[in-house]
């Protein structure tokens, strides 16, 4: 792309940047980079002409849209239509010089083909995102240009642990692979990669424990209403946050989800939509009198996207901001003995369900997974797990041993 991208930082911006400081994809792709929703903007010559020009949008692939119909149009005046993903067309895919951003674009469109779940596609897009901007630091426009060395660098680039950075290192396999089934590729440049060790080694899940959720609550607490508008303010309170906790805590959503809550859609009575089961009905989670009163309420004075902060209507920019704000919360209630994150309050409905004697089968029903993960993962409070261990243990040692005098020893040891 001759049009060069980057964000530019608002005076309200919620990562905290400087004002009017610019950032780009691949810098935003680092570990411990706080994101934001500040609007990208576009540089470059156009029919003769430089200029600079915002994109309005907050989405890199959204921008990098815009900007190639104004590159299309060779002029900053065109009108800019609906963004239409690109897709390899098939005089693309007999040509072996396909450029990235096609190879990449039919990547992801097989994948929404296939049906993958959103937060799945998520994780692809992220993937695709960060070696777009890898290839963009390198000058490279063709896929052909990428080697084997281009995968060691961009493999040691990630700051990811070892399990999300196994799980990423199979999302770029399977994108060669994509690429090689088209003759695309001619080689796996990708062969040589391995995940680090202990990566398959399945993760201990966390939830939180009662006494850190009464702290959390009580940080919620102590923020108190919205601050006066000026600098650093803050439009949100402590009850925004509590209702956002408390609707996790008690339907098991993941952050995106909550984020992105539409009471219209997903509230019936006191039973909370999840998602469409395996057998194409539709399952729900029940929640009590008391919480459904608050999300009316928050209906009321919100509109159906209760969750809604900011003008954003990407899932990831509304998640992003809600992340930002359980972050100052986890802040002021810390310390933890383990990092607080918001898909801890997901384990921690799992948690509350098995304590109360809950099935595993329908525990994983209610969080979409399968019972041997449920047993896997949250195996130290599951209660039948205890009794059964419990159970063989007194089978094992009920009788008192008994001491028995070796011959030849004379009752010495």
């Amino acid at each position: 792309m001759a049009l060069k991208l980057y964000r530019r930082h608002r005076k309200e911006c919620e990562g905290g940047h400087p004002e009017d400081a610019r950032s780009g994809e691949f810098e935003e792709g680092r570990r411990g980079w706080k994101k934001c929703a500040c609007l990208i903007h576009v540089s470059g010559t156009l029919g003769g002409r430089f200029s600079r020009k915002q994109t309005g949008k907050s989405d890199w692939d959204e921008a990098k849209a815009v900007a190639d119909q104004w590159e299309s149009a060779n002029s900053w005046d065109g009108s800019i239509g609906p963004i239409k993903e690109v897709v390899a067309t098939d005089a693309a895919q007999d040509d072996k010089r396909i450029s990235i951003n096609d190879a990449t674009s039919a990547f992801i469109a097989s994948r929404k083909n296939r049906g993958v779940e959103a937060s799945t596609l998520s994780k692809y897009q992220t993937s695709v995102k960060q070696l777009r901007a890898y290839c963009d630091s390198r000058g490279y426009v063709l896929l052909s240009q990428l080697t084997v060395a281009d995968m060691d660098r961009f493999y040691a680039s990630w700051k990811d642990g070892k399990r999300a950075g196994a799980k990423k290192l199979e999302r770029l396999k399977g994108f060669v692979k994509f690429c090689l089934k088209r003759k695309w590729l001619t080689e796996d440049i990708t062969e040589d990669l391995q995940a680090q060790e202990g990566s398959s080694i399945p993760a201990n899940k966390m939830p939180f424990t009662d006494a850190e959720m009464d702290r959390i609550y009580a940080a919620c607490d102590s923020l108190g209403g919205p601050t006066v508008p000026g600098p650093g303010h803050r439009n949100w309170s402590g009850e925004d946050v509590k209702d956002f906790i408390m609707l996790s805590i008690y339907t098991g959503l993941r952050i995106s989800d909550v984020a992105t809550f539409d009471i219209t859609q997903r509230l019936k009575g006191n039973d909370v939509f999840l998602r469409m089961h395996k057998t194409k009905k539709e399952l729900y989670t029940w929640i009590p009198d008391w919480l459904v009163e608050r999300l009316r309420t928050r209906h009321k004075k919100h509109g159906a996207l209760i969750f809604r902060t900011g003008e954003s209507l990407v899932m990831r920019t509304m998640a992003e901001l809600w992340r930002v704000k359980l972050g100052k919360v986890f802040k002021l209630a810390g310390p933890f003995d383990e990092p607080a994150m918001p898909h801890r309050f997901r384990h921690t409905f799992v948690r509350i369900l098995l304590e109360k004697g809950v099935t595993v089968a329908d525990v994983a029903e209610l969080i979409g997974d399968t019972e041997e993960v449920v047993r896997k993962h949250y195996a130290r409070w599951v209660p039948e797990r205890q009794a059964r261990l419990t159970k063989i243990l007194k089978q094992a040692f009920e009788d008192k041993p008994r001491l028995v005098v070796m011959k030849g020893h004379k009752g010495k040891f």
